[in-house]
């Protein structure tokens, strides 16, 4: 698919802010003792960006507790992504859902999900919606990792949104991990897309450090979807450059000399050596970009720090949703 420069150097901003954010603000957040866990999604910027460059903020994505660089591509704001993760009332949840439960309506993020493979059904749910006000034009993506491909949920959901051609794109993002698990270990099938076959969809199997090759296969995806030809399997070969938490070894279950293959194979770095030599960017120009993000991620740590803390008073709010007076009337007969 033909990109224009502007297009180009987003794509890349993209990926540097989330680079950034997780280099800088997840070591701030350890400095901070929140004690939380925060994993880090440095490594695997290409599948989010590539695939939210084709949406807007009507469209929907159901994250993973590996969320920042889906926020980010989404279009959270870095900066109150930063307050969320230490704590203050001025991120997106206000400061009570952290790391793993970041979410922004506004921006069709229906949040950043502790258990494995649970925001499939939530980004179902919301092509669903979509199908139902007959706007295919709105389309839903479900992130998962190689660990939530063998959910059962993935697989319910997969149907039913095969039965039904809702607009959804399912998303795994196979770093080839789950913890400390390999997936040649845990998968049954040589890729997690060979499994779109039995839900009638297509499956498409891309490198998922190359930004250009997701947002191809991207914009396939979302183009079947809105055309109301139904879902999608798209799996992203990548990696993660650090453990699965702030708290793992990595090099306690895979090589040194793995993950120097994988870091020769930085989706920034591949992304310069595509386009520089070009000529229609510079490498000036994505240094700018660089220097941007880190300034930004000073800003964002600022701004968290002078963010207050969630109130005492505040505890039992945002809990329950407050159903419409019309509704609580019905009583007994009310379902929920």
């Amino acid at each position: 698919m033909e990109l224009t420069r502007e297009a180009m150097l987003e794509l890349y901003r993209t990926m540097a802010t989330i680079r950034h954010f997780e280099e800088r603000g997840i070591p701030e957040t350890g400095q901070r003792r929140m004690s939380a866990s925060v994993h880090s999604s440095a490594g695997q910027e290409a599948v989010p960006t590539g695939i939210c460059a084709h949406l807007t903020d009507d469209d929907y994505i159901g994250s993973t507790h590996r969320g920042h660089g889906h926020c980010i591509a989404k279009g959270v704001d870095p900066k109150a992504m930063m307050a969320e993760l230490f704590g203050r009332a001025t991120g997106p949840n206000k400061g009570k859902g952290g790391s793993m439960h970041i979410a922004d309506m506004s921006k069709g993020m229906l949040g950043t999900n502790g258990v494995v493979a649970a925001s499939v059904p939530l980004a179902v749910g919301a092509g669903l919606t979509s199908k139902l006000r007959h706007n295919n034009q709105r389309v839903a993506v479900a992130f998962f990792g190689d660990g939530g491909a063998n959910q059962g949920v993935l697989h319910e959901s997969m149907n039913l949104a095969s039965v039904w051609k809702l607009p959804v794109i399912f998303c795994c993002e196979n770093n080839q991990y789950a913890e400390s698990t390999p997936v040649e270990y845990a998968l049954s099938a040589s890729h997690v897309a060979d499994r779109a076959v039995a839900y009638n969809m297509p499956g498409i199997h891309v490198d998922g450090m190359d930004v250009f090759a997701v947002y191809d296969a991207a914009g396939q995806a979302v183009a079947r979807a809105k055309a109301g030809e139904g879902p999608t399997l798209l799996e992203c070969l990548t990696y993660r450059y650090y453990g699965h938490t702030v708290f793992d070894n990595p090099l306690s279950y895979r090589t040194r000399e793995e993950e120097e293959h994988w870091r020769n194979r930085d989706p920034l770095k591949l992304f310069r050596e595509t386009v520089v030599p070009q000529g229609e960017i510079s490498a000036e120009e994505l240094d700018q970009i660089d220097r941007e993000a880190e300034n930004l991620m000073e800003e964002a740590i600022r701004f968290a720090d002078s963010s207050p803390m969630p109130q005492p008073s505040e505890l039992y709010e945002d809990v329950y949703v407050d159903y419409p007076v019309e509704l609580l009337k019905r009583g007994s007969n009310m379902e929920i």
